[in-house]
């Protein structure tokens, strides 16, 4: 049996918390979650979920997805009969190749015969083949068929490779194909962030692949000598952070060269008459021999023609080779190509397939060593045409982008198959127009795109580019006049966003959103969306035909947005309301007045400016004559703010309904209770309790309740009941009976009229139960009297809306909810925040998890200021050390990009490297005065007189950039501090700021490198030097783009890992690991083989082969979750940091000790460059480097990371924490191998005290900690025995053997596993059968419906808890 104790949630980053209902809830488990029928109707949820054609219609079934209240019980007969659609066997195929030996290959009948030509493409025997057929008995087979679908083909059938001609586009993919090959182990992709490559250094440290290392090395039993001394930096203390070990060398960059040149030739195209003798294009190369040849493509294959570069002569050079493909030909003209092309695919080959494979989005690297820029003929035509991911692939060249986003929306989704071929669709679709949107943004900002509007201002400017509509950031129009201008014209694009992506989620059938990216670059904000059919013809009045362009002056309606709106309404939490237009008329509307409806030129119903999706958030937002509640204003809300759009997040509107849900069901079990004593008690009238609206449910008392409660909501409702009346057992039962009537729906809402078994039972027939509900309906302000259903009206303070005299109570309502909802922010959320990060179940360790910690429990970034502040007044500060450290770098790098922004507006292309190092200088190195190095016209032109008007956006010929001073920069980010996040930071310079808050330079630099996308060469940076400043222009590198676009989801996939998670939690190890086998499969179906959710699957599935004791496969599954997290997430994310220790345990496991120790050595480094060392996570590393260098007998090192890991844990578990116990234990044994006994007993004893305080004398823990003490007691008489005997009889006394116990490697395993949070408990039958029974007895307690808590499980934490009891 196992548990795992593990108190580091391995939240999956990035995830969109739309899908995980209880994000905001307390992250703390409960023990054992069920997710067995949580959907609340009577019916099984199976049905309702896997099949979506269960008693739910399809809209339903995408909201309970949503809310996440309805999951799907793995493991029965539905699953099974689903999954079984797609794993039709695979059979294998022999393939003939001309030139090679037929072999064989795995295929699966869904594949299409184009995926076969893929893998011959990569193969290193036919890699050199791009334009052929496969043919079957002489038929040729068609690209795009199914190979189920292709008669005769059957296990053992023999395909054939046969040559075709090319044509021009043939011959272009084919030079292409081969570039690709010879550049296939450069990194310089990863580097320049293109083609959605990225960087991984794994191999480096695991000398290859990990699966046979093992064998290799271990000699015997004995020891490999391995050599453990860490490099300097990373002992503990070392107060160096060098940046280079950030990349370490990798040898197999060496680039081996096959051709010096390989170009396009100035002869192309060919002329008529050559055309009419097949020639396609001409080719110039340079060979490593230095031989300078010219080749002709023509329709046959490749041959050498006798043109020189001033001499056109298309006739073939003597001798005459022609052949099918360029490798052959090189091969025969330099032995040089021919011996380093072999090898350079050998080495291809060999490289992990996760090494190669494309992100699905383009991840960049914010550091890079100075790389050669070599000639490259693909990359230099494709710079000059507007090729965007593969149009010429495609028939029709550009791309429809609007028509692929919706043709994808609207594929069939009525099964598993057809809905994972929908999720793949959609998700293609939304990576490849991500990476057009970026290109084309960069391209507008660039300058190098024609505006549509060309006549007005730079700011005004539309463009169009690829079918794709790119407007900036500014407040054009005075659009924003009133709402804050520029400042809210910057904040509306990422709040549409948010709405596309709210909406997407739900997935309403007949309901289309635009694909929208938005893209920061060089200080721009630039939006890119798709194009509705037609929009362009006609004027915006004419078009729009729901909803308002002029911010609710004049508001029309539509009957048929209203009814696909409406079904948006329950999971979005919209309130259907009405508003008045400009003609006193009453018009309906189900969404905020600034939502647009236009019907394109296609006939579909689209939305548009979804920027109020959410309500707005009522404590940054000062309206005059409303107060806020006493919670929010003892904060010191409401708060001035840039801008009037501050909405509230998808995922509080979530924690805030689920926490009046709770209530609700208090009150109403509370009163039910009541009546039911009174109706024994023989009275008549029912005391119910009532709340108005207007008293604050809010009290803090009550909130902490909750919150407290929401592990124990069960109980809690059972603790009222009890209290109230104290009469036999059958009231409980009848409670219970009276409790099923308030079932939650999926989505989230409770409805009395609970659907059973598919029908409906007739609503409360009792008068009494009915006024009950009512009274905790209004008392909890939901909108319905019959049943809690809480929704928010998203116009309610928005400038220009009126509202017609009939809905003054309803207005009224609506405004105390939202008054309700911040305060619920401000004395819940934040608080369970901090709760959170002291008991270490939110571990953030950068900038970007602290905001994803934030995000998920619904804060707005805008709240960093009040979040520390709280921090401050916590009287276990000292335990929040780091994040409040963390805290404050993300405020500062936050502010310095706010003012990075505008800074780099102003300066133009030729000095963009200056400004860049200029600002960096002011922001992070000690010279005082850092003065920038304006480029000196190196191109001083003739006349420079001549006015140029500067048409591009990031034009304008100022040097005002170069007047930055450090003390100016500093006094701006205070004065920004304070302004945005209302937080005061004293100081006039960066050292003030890194002595007063414990900051390091290098961490600072990392993270307004990664915010702002600036890419730095990779060398060591000094910068205290009070002489000359850190950077110089050469040091900047390039300047990335900053993307946010939509994430869509593979629900299937993420409801199997969901049930997984549940069954490991319970124990059934096997069953859930072949669910989340079974996941994988999905994900790997919908997001390709790259994807952060998939590492997550890998990351769980390692886990679990781990406790089933499968080494070897633990071991393969965490090495490519390593990959995945380096490729996918970046190689120092904090994600990758955690993989890597993983991946430390299971090689160690796997007697892989020397690979063990490098990869900890790694993740300290990382640790320390992204967080530094003073945090609570890195006392589990050094326990873990502790504990591997004890069990190779380096004693010494091993004592400075275990008892640096003592301190850390002291510092932030308390000095009575079970953890620190362990930590002394730890420490204790590597003074007992080094036979100093006596430090050895101190340590124990400390431990032993903490043991027995906590646990009593009778504990496991504390006895096995007494036995350690006497043991040690004993070897320590020993030797004091020995020693006098020594000094007694000088050298001839008779010396007794002492036992010095190197540690075995097994129990160096135990301790390893327990500090991980694995621990393997041995049961008896008898235990195993008392567990069942338990497990089980809680089940039907579940199903009861005595818990009516969602499962408080966070989905995505990865924990495998089991209880023991």
């Amino acid at each position: 049996m196992v548990s795992k104790t593990d108190d580091i949630p391995a939240s999956v980053p990035d995830c969109n918390p739309a899908d995980l209902a209880d994000e905001a809830q307390d992250g703390k488990q409960t023990n054992i979650t069920h997710l067995k029928d949580s959907c609340g109707c009577g019916h099984s949820t199976d049905t309702a979920m896997v099949n979506g054609d269960g008693a739910h219609d399809h809209t339903e079934e995408a909201e309970s997805k949503q809310d996440g209240n309805c999951e799907v019980d793995g493991g029965e007969d539905s699953n099974e009969q689903e999954v079984i659609v797609i794993q039709d066997t695979g059979f294998t195929v022999k393939i003939q190749a001309p030139g090679t030996e037929p072999f064989d290959l795995q295929v699966s009948p869904q594949e299409m015969v184009q995926e076969i030509h893929q893998v011959l493409m990569d193969r290193e025997d036919t890699c050199h083949r791009t334009c052929f057929s496969l043919q079957l008995d002489g038929n040729v087979l068609d690209n795009f068929a199914e190979l189920k679908s292709i008669e005769g083909l059957q296990e053992g059938s023999l395909l054939k490779v046969v040559e075709e001609p090319y044509t021009v586009r043939e011959a272009r993919i084919h030079v292409r194909h081969i570039r690709d090959l010879l550049k296939s182990l450069d990194p310089s992709d990863a580097y320049n962030g293109v083609d959605c490559n990225s960087l991984s250094f794994l191999s480096i440290f695991t000398d290859g692949d990990l699966g046979d290392s093992g064998k290799r090395k271990k000699k015997g039993n004995e020891l490999e000598q391995i050599d453990c001394t860490p490099p300097e930096h990373i002992l503990p203390n070392s107060k160096d952070r060098p940046l280079v070990p950030l990349q370490p060398h990798n040898k197999d960059w060496k680039p081996m060269q096959c051709l010096k040149v390989l170009t396009m030739s100035g002869w192309n195209p060919p002329p008529g008459n050559r055309k009419m003798h097949g020639d396609l294009m001409y080719l110039y190369i340079v060979t490593v021999e230095e031989r300078h040849v010219s080749v002709t493509a023509s329709t046959r294959g490749f041959y050498l023609n006798q043109s020189t570069t001033y001499i056109f002569n298309p006739k073939p050079a003597n001798p005459s080779f022609l052949s099918h493909s360029l490798v052959e030909l090189l091969s025969q003209i330099s032995p040089a190509f021919k011996k380093n092309f072999t090898a350079l695919q050998k080495k291809r080959v060999q490289r992990h397939p996760f090494e190669r494979i494309a992100t699905p989005f383009q991840v960049y690297s914010w550091t890079a060593p100075q790389v050669d820029h070599a000639m490259d003929c693909v990359r230099a035509e494709d710079a000059y045409t507007s090729r965007l991911g593969y149009e010429e692939h495609i028939p029709g060249q550009t791309r429809d982008w609007n028509e692929e986003l919706q043709t994808t929306r609207e594929l069939p989704r009525k099964n598993l198959p057809e809905r994972l071929l929908r999720e793949r669709a959609i998700f293609k679709v939304h990576s490849d127009f991500a990476a057009a949107a970026t290109r084309g943004a960069m391209a507008v900002i660039d300058g190098n795109v024609m505006a549509i509007n060309p006549g007005e201002e730079t700011r005004m400017q539309m463009f169009i580019w690829n079918n794709i509509f790119f407007s900036l950031g500014f407040d054009v129009r005075d659009h924003y006049r009133e709402l804050g201008g520029d400042a809210a014209a910057h904040a509306a694009p990422t709040n549409d966003l948010n709405g596309v992506r709210a909406y997407g989620a739900v997935d309403v059938e007949g309901l289309y959103t635009l694909g929208t990216v938005v893209v920061d670059y060089r200080g721009y904000r630039v939006t890119a969306q798709s194009i509705i059919p037609g929009i362009l013809e006609r004027e915006q009045e004419q078009s729009v035909i729901y909803g308002s362009i002029d911010f609710g002056k004049t508001v029309v309606s539509h009957s048929k947005y209203l009814e696909l709106l409406d079904k948006t309404s329950r999971p979005l939490k919209v309130q259907r309301h009405n508003v008045l237009n400009e003609k006193e008329e009453t018009v309906e509307l189900c969404s905020s007045v600034e939502c647009k409806g236009i019907i394109g030129n296609d006939g579909r119903h689209y939305i548009l400016d979804l920027l109020r999706t959410f309500p707005p958030d009522l404590n940054f937002l000062p309206v005059d004559g409303e107060d806020l509640s006493p919670e929010s204003q003892r904060q010191g809300f409401p708060r001035k703010h840039r801008h009037r759009l501050p909405c509230l997040r998808q995922e509080l509107i979530e924690a805030f309904v689920e926490h009046r849900y709770l209530l609700f069901m208090k009150m109403a079990a509370l009163q039910l209770m009541q009546q039911k004593a009174n109706k024994d008690s023989s009275k008549t009238d029912a005391p119910a309790i009532t709340e108005t609206t207007e008293t604050p449910i809010e009290s803090n008392a009550d909130t902490t309740q909750t919150q407290t409660a929401a592990a124990e909501s069960s109980s809690a409702t059972e603790v009222s009941i009890d209290g109230t009346s104290q009469t036999d057992n059958s009231t409980s039962a009848a409670s219970h009976s009276e409790e099923k009537f308030l079932k939650p729906t999926p989505n989230g809402s409770l409805d009395p009229a609970t659907t059973q078994n598919g029908e409906c039972k007739s609503p409360l027939e009792d008068p009494k139960s009915r006024e009950v509900v009512l009274n905790a309906c209004k008392a909890v302000g939901s909108i319905s009297n019959t049943s809690f259903d809480i929704r928010f009206n998203p116009d309610i303070f928005s400038p220009g809306v009126r509202f017609p005299d009939n809905s003054v109570e309803d207005i009224q309502k609506q405004k105390q909810l939202l008054k309700d909802a911040a305060a619920f922010l401000v004395s819940c959320q934040i608080p369970s925040l901090v709760k959170d990060c002291l008991d270490h179940s939110a571990l953030p360790m950068d900038g970007a998890t602290l905001t994803e910690a934030l995000h998920q429990r619904g804060i707005n970034v805008r709240y960093l200021g009040t979040v520390l502040e709280f921090v401050e007044k916590t009287p276990a500060k000292v335990q929040l050390e780091h994040l409040y450290r963390i805290g404050i770098m993300e405020l500062i790098t936050r502010c310095a990009k706010h003012i990075f922004k505008t800074y780099l507006q102003g300066v133009e292309l030729s000095a963009l490297s200056a400004a860049v190092s200029h600002f960096l200088n002011c922001f992070l190195s000690s010279f005082p005065d850092a003065v920038a190095h304006l480029p000196p016209d190196e191109l001083v032109s003739r006349r420079k007189s001549r006015k140029r008007r500067n048409r591009v956006p990031g034009g304008g010929d100022n040097t005002a950039w170069a007047s930055l001073t450090p003390s100016e920069l500093w006094k701006n980010i205070a004065s920004e501090a304070q302004s945005y996040y209302h937080f005061t930071i004293q100081c006039d310079n960066v050292d003030q700021v890194v002595e007063k808050y414990n900051l390091q330079k290098i961490t600072l630099l990392r993270e307004i490198s990664v915010k702002t996308g600036i890419q730095i060469l990779i060398k060591e940076y000094n910068f205290d030097s009070r002489h000359k400043p850190a950077f110089t222009e050469e040091d900047i590198l390039n300047i990335f783009p900053v993307v946010k676009h939509v994430n869509p989801k593979a629900s299937d996939a993420f409801h199997f890992f969901q049930s997984g998670q549940a069954k490991v939690q319970q124990g059934f190890l096997k069953e859930g690991c072949e669910l989340i086998n079974e996941a994988l499969n999905l994900f790997n179906n919908v997001y390709g083989a790259m994807h952060v959710e998939i590492c997550a699957c890998l990351r769980l599935l390692a886990r679990l082969n781990y406790i089933m004791g499968d080494h070897p496969e633990a071991l393969s599954n965490q090495q490519k979750a390593v990959l995945m997290s380096e490729r996918v997430l970046g190689i120092e994310h904090p994600n990758t940091i955690q993989e890597y220790m993983h991946l430390a345990l299971y090689c160690f496991a796997n007697g892989q000790l020397s690979t063990a120790l490098k990869l900890l050595y790694r993740a300290r480094y990382l640790m320390l460059l992204v967080c530094g060392e003073d945090h609570p996570e890195m006392a589990l590393i050094d326990n873990n480097i502790g504990l591997v260098l004890h069990g190779v007998m380096e004693y010494d090192l091993s004592l400075r990371f275990l008892e640096n890991a003592l301190t850390i844990n002291t510092k932030y578990h308390g000095p009575r924490s079970l953890k620190v116990a362990l930590s002394h234990h730890l420490v204790a044994r590597v003074y007992e191998s080094k036979a100093e006994f006596r430090s050895a007993l101190q340590h124990e004893k400390e431990g032993y005290t903490i043991y027995k305080n906590q646990m009593g004398e009778a504990h496991e823990k504390t006895k096995e900690s007494s036995e350690y003490l006497k043991y040690l007691t004993q070897q320590a008489v020993a030797l004091q025995r020995t020693m006098n005997e020594i000094y007694k009889n000088g050298s001839n006394a008779s010396i007794m053997p002492l036992k010095f116990t190197a540690p075995s490697m097994a129990s160096v395993l135990e301790q390893l596993n327990i500090i991980n949070g694995i621990i393997f408990i041995p049961l008896s039958q008898k235990d195993l059968e008392n567990l069942k029974a338990e497990v089980q007895r809680r089940q039907q307690l579940q199903e009861l419906g005595k818990s009516d808590e969602p499962t408080e499980d966070n989905p995505l934490e990865l924990e495998d808890k089991i209880p023991i009891d």
